[in-house]
């Protein structure tokens, strides 16, 4: 189903079963009671935005470009003292320029994993670590993901993706130059993360995550690259106070809205998809952290 075949109220309520604790089944049930005139029902409308990632897998894991594993590492501080994440190392002998994926609030599902594989194609040692790892890892299904990240605490879920960021800069196939990408909530967690390293981080792109405190904004030393969703009210709301600090402290930053998209654009696995949006925003992403990272 193609997304201006889908009615905008099952769009709205998405987005809110994607940022609350809506299970799928109130989602579909809510849905069904939308009242539409002719044509598809809400309820298969509801239906076509639960993702499909077999069938959104852009890059195999068996990819000859790359070669991905599952690491452990030590993260004080965080939810458990250990943490896991899928490291994707691209052909040849390094040293790589590093990038974090960041995940969602569901954890780190299939489609995060292909988004890793997809940038160590372009010669980033990368990393996307699993902040669900702690306790036991993506569980295999998004609502039960969403369930159990909403059940760890922010903050030391926030340290194990600093400690993450910081196994990756000191791995010996990196270069030590590091960016971070991440989404909705890892768009966030990326703001996050650049307020927190300042100069030890190169390169940030926060795909429609929520900035940061004003007052933070200065803390940022990183290079932002900053992707927006033209339809996306919640993180919208947040710019003009960002653009205005990050100005304000002489940032080297740019921001990017794409027409005609929703929060969730570059998520290939469902409906809210924009394939051309997508590509733009990733050939700059990918552009902004070779001009930057090196």
């Amino acid at each position: 189903m193609k997304q201006d075949e889908i009615d905008p109220r099952v769009f709205e309520l998405y987005d809110e079963y994607c940022h609350s604790e809506m299970s799928r089944r109130e989602f579909l049930e809510r849905a069904g009671a939308i009242t539409l005139v002719g044509g598809l029902s809400a309820m298969a409308m509801a239906q076509a935005l639960l993702p499909r990632y077999a069938e959104a897998q852009q890059i195999s894991f068996t990819d000859p470009r790359i070669t991905p594993q599952y690491v452990d590492y030590d993260s004080p501080g965080g939810t458990s003292g250990r943490m896991r994440g899928y490291l994707v190392k691209p052909e040849g002998d390094g040293p790589f320029p590093a990038v974090l994926v960041i995940h969602e609030n569901r954890g780190l599902n299939p489609h995060i994993e292909d988004v890793a594989r997809r940038m160590a194609v372009e010669g980033f040692l990368t990393l996307a670590p699993d902040g669900l790892s702690p306790v036991g890892g993506y569980p295999g299904n998004d609502d039960a993901g969403k369930a159990l990240q909403a059940s760890l605490d922010r903050d030391e879920l926030l340290t194990d993706l600093l400690n993450s960021a910081r196994f990756l800069q000191a791995h010996p196939l990196s270069s030590g130059r590091l960016g971070a990408t991440g989404f909705c909530f890892g768009g966030g967690a990326v703001n996050h993360l650049a307020v927190q390293m300042g100069a030890d981080l190169q390169a940030v792109v926060p795909f429609y995550g929520a900035a940061p405190a004003t007052a933070d904004v200065p803390r940022i030393k990183a290079s932002v690259l900053v992707q927006y969703a033209s339809d996306d009210p919640r993180i919208n709301a947040m710019r003009p106070d960002f653009e205005a600090a990050l100005k304000a402290s002489n940032a080297d930053y740019v921001m990017h809205t794409y027409p005609d998209t929703r929060h969730g654009f570059h998520n290939n696995s469902t409906p809210r998809y924009n394939a051309e949006a997508a590509a733009l925003a990733w050939s700059r992403t990918v552009a902004f952290f070779r001009a930057r990272l090196g």
